[in-house]
């Protein structure tokens, strides 16, 4: 992925901040899913999308956000901006309680989407990020481009052939 990054975006990471927008959608929770990520540094712009058959909005929002930190090479300066309070949250006040206690909830259950949690920990590492939390498809034109880009993955699942099974 870090092709994008020089292609798309061709931005000096050791000296550029990017900002980064992301969002996940389901058709019914669970259901059809869809991310939506904008990558902007200086004057440019990348954007990034995804589908899942059948899946949950968490697990969307969690992989909006691992997919656009793949994208990027170590060490980025990055302004995150998602609209989830369980992503913003999840990784900035709940992960280091989780890992103390296990990955388990406060009230001793296991912790939902364990797997896309410790994926985004370790893409999280990877860079220098401020997080930020903005509320949801209201004036965030980052935002709604984002969430633009989910729904738009959800409608291509219902548009493409479906496997043969026979």
């Amino acid at each position: 992925m870090n092709a994008l990054w020089r292609e798309a975006l061709g931005c000096d990471p050791a000296t550029d901040t990017v900002t980064v927008y992301t969002d996940g959608a389901c058709s019914g929770n669970p259901g059809p899913g869809g991310w939506g990520a904008v990558l902007c540094c200086a004057d440019r712009e990348a954007v990034l999308s995804g589908s899942t058959p059948v899946t949950t909005n968490n697990r969307m929002e969690l992989e909006a956000v691992i997919q656009a930190l793949r994208a990027l090479p170590p060490g980025c300066r990055v302004e995150l901006f998602t609209d989830s309070q369980y992503v913003h949250k999840g990784l900035t006040q709940w992960l280091p309680q989780w890992k103390r206690r296990n990955w388990r909830t406060s009230d001793g259950k296991p912790v939902k989407n364990q797997a896309l949690w410790q994926a985004l920990e370790a893409e999280a590492l990877r860079q220098r990020i401020n997080w930020h939390w903005v509320r949801g498809h209201h004036t965030c034109a980052g935002n709604i481009k984002a969430d633009q880009l989910a729904r738009n993955a959800i409608a291509r699942l219902s548009t493409s052939p479906s496997p043969h099974t026979g």
